[in-house]
């Protein structure tokens, strides 16, 4: 499919290669020509020089048959701008901006405009480095109510099924980590020793989560 990406930096660069890669036409904008060094010597895509939000360029680089647009220029107005216009003048459905301000990062998702909100997900990086294990989600919604996290669980758990854990706990498990390979969760998956347990849940209930898991099992009765 056609991709249409403005900015042309370490990010957007990074990202049209990839694209490219997979198979991809790519279309890139930046409104310095000198940023399209970023892109090697046999990148086959469109280089447009300009604005991103100025609908003369958007058709330049393809976008009235573009699947998907990216806006990760160093501006969050011009990203979200960018962004809008792809969506609503031009009717691409799948957009993305990068915002820095997480704080409009939310605003920005509630109009419908997917954000990543580089602030925010940097600093959980550092945190899940810096913290104990399960104590910084690996991932958040931009309203960062919802989280994806590493949970510690009870060597007590081991044998028990995924499913059972998950009604025990009140938590929906998202995958386990076995081994350093991503499993699914079945009706027949057990936590086995060694097994990483990952869950998705709001995030003022994280620390019930964390508590129940750490704790054996109650038993029944």
């Amino acid at each position: 499919m056609h991709i249409v990406i403005m900015g042309c930096g370490r990010v957007g660069s990074t990202l049209a290669h990839i694209l490219e890669d997979s198979g991809h036409s790519v279309a890139i904008i930046d409104r310095d020509p000198q940023a399209f060094r970023r892109l090697r010597a046999g990148f086959r895509g469109r280089r447009v020089t300009g604005i991103g939000f100025d609908r003369d360029v958007l058709t330049e680089a393809g976008i009235e048959t573009a699947a998907a647009y990216v806006a990760v220029s160093s501006g969050d107005n011009s990203n979200i701008i960018s962004a809008r216009v792809a969506r609503e003048t031009f009717g691409v459905d799948n957009v993305v901006a990068r915002i820095y301000d997480p704080r409009r990062a939310e605003v920005y998702q509630r109009l419908g405009i997917p954000t990543v909100a580089t602030v925010r997900w940097t600093a959980d990086q550092i945190l899940r480095r810096l913290l104990p294990e399960g104590a910084e989600p690996l991932w958040r919604d931009p309203t960062g109510r919802v989280v994806l996290a590493e949970v510690t669980v009870n060597q007590s758990w081991i044998g028990t099924r995924v499913v059972d854990i998950e009604s025990r706990a009140g938590v929906r498990a998202a995958f386990v980590n076995r081994m350093g390979e991503a499993l699914t969760i079945t009706d027949d998956t057990v936590m086995q020793e060694g097994d990483v347990l990952h869950v998705i849940a709001a995030e003022n209930d994280m620390d019930r989560i964390n508590k129940v898991l750490a704790a054996a099992p109650e038993q029944d009765h």
